[in-house]
């Protein structure tokens, strides 16, 4: 018996159990493309539903997943000047990574996925697949040591409020994803903001701290390494003199680009081994995603190219003014520091929340790129932009199309 005849002989009576239908109708799709296509001779049969244009995001996020899991066990250990080289400590790393985001990354996508089943089975429709991009998303963009019970409830506020109300997956005017941040950042500023933040595993990042492991730590993988004769997790470890945990973007804040280079290289910043939001902190990386996306069609990269040149214009009209040392870090170095590239791939690109025409494409992403920017460098309650910006922009977006419409029919009316 092959795996669509299982599919079918397990399939739940809709009417008698919805929820039940809803979820493997879920899994079915998940597996097989839809039952129905598109009808008629003149029209195109094509394979790529909603789901697999979701699952093709996140295969370009996977490499932002792997640095992002190792990177968390390495900021981990450079807090306590133990294993400062990259690959030292491989084993440790990778662990204290995986302990970390595993239970971000499941409860994000139960609660997102949970909330998307009990709608869809309420109005008797296919799960919206959504969510599964909201779901990879979400943990990237968090810190590591983030509560579980604050994750729960932004994701809850940014589905049910920011989606489900307005009809759905295709309907929502914000990015979820962004949603679910915004909302923990202004909800409870202190879990996503400072210095401390952006190191995982203890309760305070002074001098002397101790580490705060759990039984995952010194329990399941302490074992598994004793028995492998490998180093193991050391809970008589402390944070060591002289770590603060700062990201660049703070420093750029206090004392501008000398105070950043003082603490990181620009290969630092380049590569990512540096403190930061899990998987925004990987140049390379994260651009080689935006490349998957715009070779399969998924993201505009009229929104990607929009934004860098509004961001570049605006870094040196701010470098030309220089009123204060943010404002004098040199341009270029606005890429490198915090999560622009990131935010340029994966959350302006948004094809539900972004603009629809060509021409409201570049207005959109230049306007990011120049709003986001001018948020990072004058706010010094939040030093970083984009994420408002994406915000602020997707408010505007059917307003830009609107307006770039009008624009073509009033010039089509005057040739006619």
């Amino acid at each position: 018996m092959g795996l669509l005849d299982i599919f079918k002989k397990i399939e739940p009576d809709k009417k008698k159990s919805p929820i039940l239908h809803t979820l493997y109708d879920a899994l079915y799709t998940m597996a097989y493309t839809p039952d129905t296509v598109t009808k008629g001779g003149v029209h195109i049969r094509d394979g790529m539903d909603l789901k697999r244009t979701m699952i093709h995001v996140v295969i370009a996020l996977q490499l932002c997943f792997l640095f992002g899991t190792y990177n968390i066990g390495h900021q981990h250990f450079v807090a306590m000047g133990q294993h400062l080289g990259f690959l030292e400590g491989f084993h440790l790393k990778l662990a204290h990574g995986l302990i970390k985001l595993l239970p971000l990354f499941i409860v994000a996508n139960a609660v997102g996925l949970g909330i998307e089943i009990y709608f869809a089975s309420k109005k008797g429709h296919a799960v919206e697949e959504g969510f599964l991009v909201s779901g990879a998303l979400i943990p990237l963009i968090m810190p590591p040591d983030l509560p579980l019970w604050m994750l729960v409830v932004s994701i809850i506020f940014a589905v049910v409020i920011g989606k489900e109300i307005f009809g759905g997956t295709g309907m929502n005017i914000w990015n979820v994803a962004l949603l679910s941040r915004v909302f923990v950042f202004f909800a409870y500023p202190t879990e996503i903001s400072g210095d401390q933040v952006w190191v995982s595993g203890f309760e305070s990042l002074k001098a002397g701290a101790a580490v705060d492991y759990s039984w995952w730590h010194t329990g399941f993988f302490n074992t598994l390494f004793e028995w492998m004769d490998i180093a193991k997790f050391n809970v008589s470890s402390v944070v060591a003199d002289g770590f603060s945990g700062a990201t660049p973007m703070a420093l750029a804040y206090e004392g501008g680009w000398e105070n950043v280079t003082a603490h990181f290289s620009e290969a630092q910043m380049w590569w990512g081994t540096i403190p930061g939001s899990i998987g925004e902190t990987c140049k390379p990386f994260i651009l080689i995603g935006a490349l998957i996306l715009i070779a399969t069609g998924i993201a505009s990269w009229r929104i990607m190219l929009g934004m860098i040149i509004g961001c570049a214009l605006t870094g040196m009209a701010m470098n030309a003014w220089g009123a204060n040392p943010f404002m004098e870090v040199p341009w270029i170095y606005h890429f490198y520091m915090g999560s622009f590239f990131f935010a340029m791939a994966f959350m302006a690109t948004d094809p539900v929340t972004a603009t629809s025409t060509n021409t409201g494409k570049w207005i959109y992403g230049f306007f990011i790129g120049m709003i986001g920017l001018i948020i990072r460098v004058f706010n010094p309650a939040y030093p970083e932009g984009w994420m408002l910006a994406i915000l602020f922009l997707n408010t505007f977006a059917p307003m830009i199309d609107h307006f770039v419409l009008e624009s073509n029919i009033k010039k089509r009316l005057a040739r006619a």
